[in-house]
C-alpha cells in the first residue's frame, strides 16, 4: 500500500501545484478523487489472480518430485549401492524447491494470513 502511495504522490502534486490556468479548483477537486479512487481500487495480479500461485506451487511441486524420481532412478540402476554418488544438482534443486514451496505456504507475517 506505501508503493501504491508513492507511485501517486507525484500525480497529486502536480494537480494540487498545477500551473495550467484551465484546472479550476473544482476540476483539480475531481482529478484528486478519481486518483484517490484509483489507488483505492488498483490492485496487483498477485492480489486477484490465484491461478498464478496455483502454477507456482504446481511446478514446485513437480521439481521436488522430480528431483526425488531421478535420485531414486539413480540409487535402483547403480551397480553398488552402498557406493552411491548422487549429483548434487538434485540436492541443489530439491532443496530449493521445498524452501521456495515454504515460504509461498507460510503466512506472511505483514498480512496476517495468506488468502
Amino acid at each position: 500500500m506505501a508503493n501504491r502511495d508513492e507511485a501517486f504522490a507525484p500525480l497529486e502534486k502536480y494537480i494540487e501545484n498545477s500551473p495550467d490556468s484551465t484546472l479550476t479548483p473544482e476540476v483539480k477537486k475531481k482529478l484528486t478523487e478519481t486518483v484517490k479512487e484509483a489507488k483505492e481500487t488498483l490492485r496487483t495480479p498477485l492480489d486477484t489472480d490465484n491461478w498464478i500461485y496455483r502454477c507456482v506451487v504446481g511446478f514446485l511441486g513437480l521439481s521436488i518430485l522430480a528431483a526425488l524420481f531421478f535420485t531414486f532412478f539413480i540409487f535402483i540402476k547403480s551397480p553398488d549401492p552402498t557406493n552411491l554418488k548422487i549429483p548434487d544438482i538434485f540436492l541443489a534443486i530439491g532443496s530449493a524447491a521445498v524452501g521456495a514451496l515454504a515460504g509461498l505456504l507460510a503466512p506472511s507475517p505483514g498480512r496476517g494470513t495468506n488468502q
